[in-house]
């Protein structure tokens, strides 16, 4: 059969790699629709290269629309909604993915146009989204983007080969685009943890966005340290800066429950800056996009305040690990699902099944 994976977003292939690899191991064509005004075709042409399936670039959804009544896949993978479903499903299934587990309610509301099947991957996100979308088709399988983990088929950084030392502990910060915690940490805070290793993990449109150039001169400076890796426009996928992790420092993200899955400890930034369209009189609008619904994560690790508080706490959360260990096991039965390294398998399963 003949899947296409519709990547609006390059933060997408993560999610997608793993089933794209099964499929290739069922020996199932597969193809990627790539959006050129969502991404840079050059930066990414080695990123792509690596998943050795062909890329169509295209500039918007009508053009992908045309694309895929052109090509008549078996199946369409999407990560977002898509408006032109009526015309797709004339020769073609659609699968939704979530491209993350995060707290924003719009993880539900993608759900807003109906697809044949959306993969769900944690049992309260299941029982929730049920809530929401009573005539739709849910499956639960867990979360691909994690299943190199669980195989342990992620190998991480060569820590020395990186400029890193392999003898120490190793923080992750793995800030978003919006709202951030970024223009928040001092421009030395690197001096501050000099006995660990620091790995930088920014969210991709932090990388390619013209608006947040304040943020890529922040990364700029921390790169500068010798105890710091800050991620390249190619680095696209998590998950070796999660490998080679000790301890995650993240807002408001997917981030958390991907790192907590793993059961690592995290720390919650509680302080971050907020757009001025998001402060004042317009904080309802912040509360009405970021609002966490009953997707809850106040006890899924620590939380710190601000800056000075997050100095303290990571030495103390590396030291006790364990202090959240069963708040973490809950949050990745309800949130993440499986961790048996097998959700691509049960996806692919399930798009052969249903031809």
């Amino acid at each position: 059969m003949l899947v296409v994976f519709d990547t609006l977003n390059v933060y997408y292939l993560p999610q997608y790699t793993p089933i794209i690899q099964q499929l290739q191991r069922n020996n199932h064509q597969v193809k990627l629709v790539c959006y050129s005004s969502k991404n840079d075709q050059d930066a990414l042409k080695d990123v792509l290269a690596n998943i050795n399936a062909e890329c169509i670039w295209v500039i918007n959804e009508t053009e992908a629309r045309d694309t895929y009544v052109e090509l008549k896949p078996n199946w369409i993978f999407f990560g977002n909604k898509f408006e032109y479903l009526d015309e797709v499903h004339i020769h073609s299934k659609t699968a939704q993915l979530g491209h993350g587990v995060g707290p924003k309610p719009t993880y539900y509301h993608k759900s807003c146009t109906p697809m044949t099947v959306r993969f769900i991957e944690g049992s309260l996100r299941l029982s929730k989204i049920k809530a929401l979308y009573p005539n739709d088709n849910f499956v639960q399988v867990g979360f691909s983007k994690l299943d190199p983990m669980y195989n342990n088929e992620e190998l991480g950084f060569d820590l020395a080969n990186i400029g890193l030392d392999p003898k120490k502990q190793t923080l992750l910060y793995a800030p978003t685009f919006n709202p951030s915690s970024l223009e928040c940490f001092p421009d030395n805070w690197p001096e501050d943890f000099k006995d660990y290793n620091i790995l930088i993990k920014p969210h991709s449109l932090t990388m390619m966005r013209e608006k947040y150039k304040n943020q890529r001169a922040k990364l700029a400076k921390w790169a500068q340290f010798e105890n710091v890796y800050v991620a390249k426009e190619q680095d696209i996928s998590l998950l070796p800066f999660m490998k080679n992790a000790d301890i995650l420092l993240s807002e408001a993200s997917s981030t958390l429950f991907e790192f907590a899955a793993l059961g690592k400890p995290v720390i919650v930034c509680n302080f971050f800056k907020l757009k001025w369209t998001y402060r004042g009189i317009f904080k309802f609008r912040f509360k009405k996009r970021f609002g966490k619904d009953n997707v809850l994560y106040n006890d899924i690790g620590l939380h710190a305040n601000n800056y000075s508080a997050l100095i303290a706490a990571v030495p103390q959360q590396l030291n006790t690990p364990e202090e959240f260990h069963s708040n973490r096991l809950q949050y990745t039965e309800e949130h993440v699902g499986p961790t048996d390294g097998l959700a691509s398998v049960r996806i692919v399963d399930y798009l052969q099944a249903n031809l």
